[in-house]
């Protein structure tokens, strides 16, 4: 089996909860599907409704394999996922054992205030000896889910609120989360203090979203609010429903510096969301836009300039690049130059056929007449094992260019993150294997020249916010929060 996304950053985990009217199972699915991007291992949703005593169930449906695979037959959401509130979550596991049923989210239980249903995208730096810790004092996990933590320190708690036991567990834990909770009568959303990975409230006929990207909420056109701020606890239920509102606290007294992560507007999320405070699409433009500045390309005959992407997630920063070219006075012109084939699943089998006979052609496929005799510019978002980036530059000599450059609209990948994303292990990664050393990893590529942007010049690109926004941890190596040591891929995930 071919992983088709092995050498980029693994996208995280997408989470959708709906407050407030009779199609919120419908909603959700719809919201799923326009976060596919965040997770193509797994998706589940929860919906609350009431049974034939009045007393509040959870309706739950959730399995591995694609939004559209799992939710494909409408007698799920007419029979099994009635409700008028719910909460849905698409997976990639950035550790743990993806293959497994059991961490598939949300997951839900049953405790001495009711039901409860969680689903989450980040990491807990600290959830190795938070659950060492619960495990001691009798607690049975379930899945190796680090989102299971918050669940157990939950239920486990001796207040007599709800939001107080959320508020409480979430002051226990340390890393990255966005999540969606359901209770018995509440849809919360709660964002870590440093905001590391986005989530934003919606609203639709009066009826209340909370999501991770605003893309879940166009496709449903609700209007956007505002972002959950870092450190904020969102509640909703019957009665701030009924007036339009929703109640704001915030898990802890005072604020720390928000840190972003920076690799959300270079390529997690989708162009046409808005994370952060600003357009994805305007953000990788302006990535485009500094990498011609700082790195421009000239033909050395004068000719024409072709630029291109490597789709679909560089497509933007190629439109920037260009565009800052010509500014320049540098004859160019954007092109599409490599065709991607949409109709094959993010793992594939080869029958009869070793892999490295077919290489990236399953995936893309040269414009000929495009390239020949031409100067290329190939724009792409990052580099990780440079794997694929080698056997792409070997498709585009067989169309005969003049000269291949590769232009590269982030730094050099030199650590693992552990704050929601997943990288392959630091040896792996191309640029630890050539020590950083970019005329050695371009040799390894094959391309007439390389460049990347520098961590300065990312963080200029990254207009409307200041520098100390960002993690860039992936780049640097300088992680915001302290990592507990010993903590590996098995440990925990989400």
């Amino acid at each position: 089996m071919i992983d088709l996304t092995i050498d980029k950053p693994r996208c995280n985990c997408g989470v959708f909860g709906f407050f407030g009217g009779k199609d919120a199972a419908i909603t959700t699915y719809y919201g799923l599907l326009a976060l596919q991007h965040r997770g193509q291992e797994a998706a589940g949703i929860v919906t609350l409704s009431k049974n034939e005593y009045g007393k509040p169930i959870f309706n739950i449906h959730k399995s591995l394999g694609l939004v559209s695979e799992i939710f494909n037959d409408e007698k799920i959401f007419d029979n099994l996922l009635s409700g008028t509130a719910a909460i849905g979550h698409n997976r990639y596991s950035t550790t743990g054992a993806s293959d497994s049923s059991k961490n598939i989210q949300p997951f839900t239980v049953n405790y001495r205030l009711g039901n409860i249903a969680i689903a989450h995208n980040g990491n807990l730096t600290n959830a190795k000896s938070l659950r060492e810790e619960l495990v001691n004092d009798g607690a049975i996990f379930q899945t190796t889910s680090d989102t299971e933590v918050i669940l157990h320190l939950i239920a486990r708690s001796k207040l007599e609120n709800p939001i107080d036991q959320i508020k409480e567990a979430l002051q226990k834990v340390k890393g990255a989360y966005s999540i969606v909770i359901l209770t018995n009568d509440k849809l919360i959303g709660a964002r870590d203090p440093n905001g590391f990975r986005p989530l934003s409230i919606g609203k639709l006929n009066g009826s209340f979203i909370i999501t991770s990207e605003t893309c879940a909420l166009d496709i449903n056109s609700a209007a956007f609010i505002r972002d959950v701020e870092p450190g904020e606890l969102i509640i909703i239920d019957q009665a701030s429903h009924k007036v339009g509102e929703y109640c704001s606290q915030y898990i802890f007294e005072s604020r720390v510096q928000p840190k972003h992560c920076i690799f959300e507007y270079i390529y997690f999320s989708r162009p046409d969301s808005r994370v952060f405070g600003s357009n994805v699409d305007k953000m990788r433009r302006k990535l485009g836009k500094v990498l011609a500045q700082k790195h421009p390309v000239t033909d050395k005959d004068g000719d024409k300039i072709i630029v291109i992407s490597v789709p679909d997630s560089s497509n933007t920063a190629a439109i920037g690049f260009q565009t800052q070219l010509a500014k320049q006075g540098i004859n160019s012109r954007l092109e599409i130059g490599l065709i991607r084939s949409h109709y094959i699943g993010r793992t594939f089998i080869l029958p009869g056929q070793k892999a490295r006979e077919i290489g990236v052609k399953i995936k893309f496929n040269t414009v000929k007449g495009v390239l020949e005799n031409k100067t290329v510019v190939l724009i792409d978002d990052s580099i990780v094992r440079g794997t694929t980036s080698k056997q792409l530059v070997k498709l585009l000599r067989e169309a005969n260019p003049k000269e291949i450059h590769l232009r590269i609209s982030s730094p050099p990948i030199i650590s693992p993150c552990y704050y929601g994303m997943d990288f392959p292990s630091r040896d792996e990664l191309i640029a630890n294997k050539f020590k950083s050393n970019i005329e050695e990893i371009r040799k390894y590529l094959e391309v007439d020249s390389l460049e990347y942007l520098t961590i300065e010049e990312l963080l200029e690109a990254m207009i409307d916010h200041s520098p100390d926004d960002f993690c860039t941890a992936c780049f640097s190596g300088k992680y915001p929060l302290e990592v507990e040591m010993g903590i590996t891929k098995d440990v925990y995930e989400d």
